[in-house]
């Protein structure tokens, strides 16, 4: 494989959650046997899942530059966005004009972003939702309701759940405690990725706050704006609605994808059909598009590109656990499977269940974000009773054959 003789010079493309966790787990496991350029088209790493509570506290999430974060890492930062890659030269083409040499290109790109419905506000964890205007616009319409839609196709559920959370405890500031409340989505149960029980809990907790649940539940817009459910063909209800918004690939000309621009890795997270390429996060065909998710996917990248570099290392493929941590405004409910194994019900309790308990349990950047040393695996001090789900195929061959939708 081209370059991999010499010296390697790692590629790494993206400067969020992967990213980062891509960078710390390589200089971790190859040492000075690599060297590494981190490229990315905006100057900051933004810890994006605590984003949803921007419209309710008005404090922007935790930002950190990137420059600072390559240099800790004894690494060089490049801003600029790649326009695509050439593999047979093993080159990346930059925004700036630039082409960049790669020994091993890591790409950590992530998805795109849009609007699932024209009508209603969509929750892009960009600080832009007034939600003081969204629930004063549904109280004051007949319905007095107001809808958090999953729509179907690519996305990633949980901030629904914790908007409609934190939104019914604001609705009640503001004084509109006759608001209905009404979550629509797609799945067979609430979060149910996370397992029957954690699934459970979740509808309990929305019962609790008064936010009914439709699941089994497809919207689709018609011409005219408004969303039908499905099954049943019914008119969804509502003085006004915020959605989640749908995932789409990067599309990086050059490097293989499927049609909706997602990137095809192997079970160590290389690309398929593309030497000495490898990618993690929401970029690629994995189906489950989370934070922790693509840290595990980079884990397993950095362990593969280590061991060949000539690092001690025996790479692991990539098992995903999926942890979750659901802000609910009062206490947090953590969440979490194995989505390998034997058979379960999933784990979900108000204590840790992983260790650091951030948001994203990434092996190597939660730590980090934390000021502790990494643990060869984010449990906590006390390990919980572990419990495990078949994945239904091989994923990185039939990656849809894993419905988030239905029970795993």
């Amino acid at each position: 494989m081209a370059g991999i003789e010499r010296k390697h010079h790692v590629v790494i493309v993206g400067g969020g959650v992967a990213g980062l966790e891509a960078l710390i787990a390589l200089r971790d496991l190859a040492g000075d046997r690599v060297e590494i350029t981190l490229v990315a088209p905006q100057p900051d790493f933004t810890y994006k899942p605590f984003a949803v509570e921007e419209p309710f506290s008005q404090q922007p999430p935790e930002r950190r530059a990137l420059a600072p974060i390559a240099q800790e890492f004894g690494s060089r930062f490049v801003q600029a966005a790649v326009e695509g890659v050439a593999l047979d030269e093993h080159t990346v083409e930059l925004s700036t004009g630039e082409s960049l040499e790669y020994a091993t290109l890591v790409v950590c790109a992530g998805g795109r972003l849009r609007p699932a419905f024209r009508q209603g506000s969509t929750f892009l964890a960009s600080g832009e939702l007034l939600i003081d205007d969204v629930l004063t616009n549904a109280a004051a319409a007949p319905s007095r309701r107001i809808a958090f839609v999953v729509p179907p196709g690519v996305t990633w559920p949980l901030p629904i759940y914790e908007v409609a959370l934190m939104a019914r405890t604001r609705a009640e500031a503001l004084g509109l405690v006759d608001l209905e409340f009404l979550v629509v989505t797609p799945e067979s149960g609430p979060l149910i990725m996370f397992g029957s029980a954690p699934s459970a809990e979740v509808e309990a907790l929305l019962r609790g706050r008064r936010i009914a649940i439709e699941t089994g539940s497809y919207a689709h817009e018609a011409e005219d704006g408004t969303l039908i459910l499905t099954p049943g063909d019914r008119l969804l209800e509502a003085g006004d609605l915020i959605a989640l918004p749908l995932i789409e690939g990067p599309g990086i000309a050059g490097l293989p994808a499927d049609q909706h621009g997602f990137i095809p890795i192997d079970d160590n997270a290389r690309v398929v059909g593309a030497d000495d390429v490898y990618a993690a996060g929401d970029g690629t065909t994995f189906p489950i598009k989370q934070g922790g998710i693509a840290t595990q996917q980079a884990d397993a990248a950095a362990e593969h590109i280590a061991a060949r570099a000539g690092a001690p290392v025996q790479p692991q493929p990539f098992h995903p656990v999926l942890r979750g941590k659901l802000l609910t405004g009062d206490e947090s409910l953590h969440l979490e499977h194995h989505l390998e194994g034997g058979s379960g019900e999933g784990s979900a309790a108000l204590d840790y269940l992983w260790w650091p308990p951030h948001k994203i349990s990434g092996r190597y950047l939660a730590p980090w974000l934390e000021g502790t040393t990494p643990h060869a695996e984010p449990d906590p001090p006390r390990r919980p009773i572990d419990v495990e789900v078949s994945l239904p195929k091989e994923w990185h061959r039939e990656p849809m054959a894993l419905d988030p939708y239905r029970p795993l």
